[in-house]
C-alpha cells in the first residue's frame, strides 16, 4: 500500500471507533481501564455542566460538543429507538479554571468517566482548562460508533475511566502557504483534524521565496510577491485562522524566514533584494530591510498570539552579499565576512521580534554557525531531508525536534 494511501486511511479511522467490539484511542491516554458493557448514547444527549467554574462564555464548549456529536454520527441520521435502560443521556463537562486564555504550557489533562449506573445516565468529564475539556470531548468521540442495524450510536466496553494528558506542551503540524496556497477553508479544515489527534500548534509557514501571500499594513506592497491577485490573505483572514484554531485549542505559529528565503519580499520592495539580478538573501546592508521585518513583526503582533515566532534562519547563500558592489563595501566597512554578516542579520531580526513580545524559534543552522551567540531563550528547530534512495516518499523537510538554546 502506498505511504500516503495509508496516511489517509489512518486519519479515517481517527474519528471514531468503527469495529463494535474493539476500541482504539488515539493517542492512546495515560491511563485506561474499561468493563464488557454495551450503552448507548441518546438521539437527544445534551452538555451539561453542573459544578463547573467555568461559564462557557465563547461557547467553546457548546460548540465542540455539537462536533463531538456530527463526529459520531457521521453524517448518518441516528433516529432509532432510544433503549429503555442502558442509555447515557449526555455529558456532564466540570472546568475548574474561569479562564480560557490559550497559551504555551496550558494545563490539557482531564479525567473522563463512562459509567453503567446511574439515574440518569451521563458521562463526567473533569479539566483543569476548557482545552482539556476538548480533548476529552475528542476521546468520548472515539469511544463511541453509529450501528446500521439499531441506527444509533454505540458505546462498547463500558464503564470507562480515563485519565490524560499531553506528554509534550508543543505539539504541531506544518502547513506552507507561500510553495502551496491554501484557501481558507482548507486551512479550516486542516485545524479540524489536527483535534483528532490533540495536536496543538499549527505552524503556518506563510511567505517564502516563491511567494508572499499575506497582507502587512505597514508595507503594503509587500504581498505584490503573491502568486495572483486572488491568493492572498488579508489581516481579517489570519485573525479569522488564529480564532478558529484557538476555539479548538490550538496555537498559530507563524513563520517568516529570514534572510534567505525572501526573493518574494522584493517584488513589492526592489530595494529588499541586493541587485535585481541577484535576488537574496535580503540585503543586510539595507537598513530598509530590518524596518520592513520590524513592520511585519508588528503587524503580526496584533494578530498571531502565540508567545513564539518563527524566523527561520536555513539555508542562507551569501554569495549574493559578496557579489553585489555596496554590499561588499558594506561588509569591508564593517570588517565583516560574509559568516559575520548572516549572524548579524539573524540576532538583529531576534531583537526585532522580542522587542515586540516574542519569544524566537531559528532553524537548525543558526544554532550550528553561532550557537552561542543567539539569545537564550532561542527554541532551535531541527530538521532533516528525507533521500528517495532510502525508500522515502519524496525530499520532504521533516520536524525532527525542538530544544531550547540553554
Amino acid at each position: 500500500m502506498a505511504p500516503a494511501l495509508r496516511l489517509l486511511l489512518a486519519f479515517l479511522a481517527i474519528g471514531s471507533c468503527t469495529a463494535a467490539d474493539h476500541v482504539d484511542l488515539w493517542p492512546m491516554p495515560k491511563t485506561v481501564s474499561h468493563g464488557t458493557q454495551r450503552l448507548y448514547v441518546s438521539n437527544n444527549a445534551t452538555m451539561s455542566m453542573a459544578g463547573s467554574k467555568y461559564s462557557d462564555g465563547k461557547a467553546i464548549l457548546k460548540d465542540a460538543f455539537q462536533r463531538m456529536l456530527d463526529l459520531m454520527k457521521l453524517n448518518h441520521n441516528a433516529d432509532g429507538a432510544n433503549p429503555s435502560s442502558s442509555l447515557l443521556t449526555g455529558v456532564n463537562i466540570v472546568v475548574l479554571s474561569t479562564q480560557d486564555e490559550l497559551g504555551f504550557e496550558v494545563d490539557e489533562s482531564y479525567n473522563l468517566t463512562v459509567p453503567t449506573i446511574g439515574e440518569p445516565l451521563h458521562a463526567q468529564i473533569e479539566a483543569q482548562t476548557v482545552f482539556g475539556a476538548l480533548h476529552a470531548l475528542q476521546t468520548f468521540s472515539q469511544l463511541c460508533h453509529f450501528e446500521f442495524t439499531s441506527r444509533l450510536i454505540g458505546l462498547n466496553s463500558a464503564p470507562w475511566m480515563i485519565s490524560d494528558a499531553p506528554r509534550f506542551p508543543y505539539r504541531g503540524l506544518l502547513i506552507d502557504t507561500s510553495r502551496h496556497y491554501l484557501p481558507l477553508a482548507t486551512i479550516k479544515g486542516v485545524i479540524d483534524a489536527m483535534t483528532y489527534s490533540k495536536l496543538n500548534v499549527l505552524h503556518w509557514h506563510i511567505v517564502d521565496e516563491q511567494s508572499f501571500p499575506i497582507e502587512i499594513p505597514s508595507y503594503p506592497k509587500l504581498w505584490n510577491g503573491s502568486y495572483s491577485y486572488s491568493e492572498r490573505y488579508t489581516m481579517p483572514d489570519a485573525i479569522d485562522i488564529v480564532r478558529y484554531a484557538e476555539k479548538r485549542g490550538v496555537n498559530v505559529l507563524a513563520e517568516i524566514d529570514v534572510p534567505g528565503h525572501a526573493r518574494s519580499w522584493g517584488v513589492g520592495y526592489p530595494e529588499l533584494w541586493p541587485s535585481d539580478s541577484c535576488r537574496e538573501p535580503l540585503d543586510v546592508s539595507n537598513n530598509f530591510t530590518f524596518k520592513v521585518i520590524d513592520g511585519i513583526l508588528s503587524d503580526f503582533s496584533k494578530v498571531f498570539k502565540f508567545k513564539f515566532v518563527h524566523l527561520g534562519g536555513d539555508e542562507v547563500n551569501t554569495s549574493c552579499w559578496t557579489e553585489t558592489p555596496h554590499i561588499k563595501e558594506w561588509l569591508n566597512n564593517n570588517h565583516m565576512n560574509v559568516s559575520d554578516a548572516y549572524r548579524y542579520f539573524v540576532l538583529r531580526a531576534q531583537k526585532i521580534a522580542i522587542s515586540h513580545g516574542y519569544e524566537v524559534i531559528n532553524w537548525e543552522e543558526t544554532f550550528n554557525n553561532f550557537g552561542d551567540k543567539l539569545d537564550r531563550k532561542t527554541v532551535v528547530h531541527n530538521w532533516y531531508f528525507l533521500n528517495h534512495e532510502k525508500g522515502s516518499v519524496g525530499n520532504c523537510r521533516i520536524i525532527h525536534a525542538c530544544t531550547k538554546n540553554q
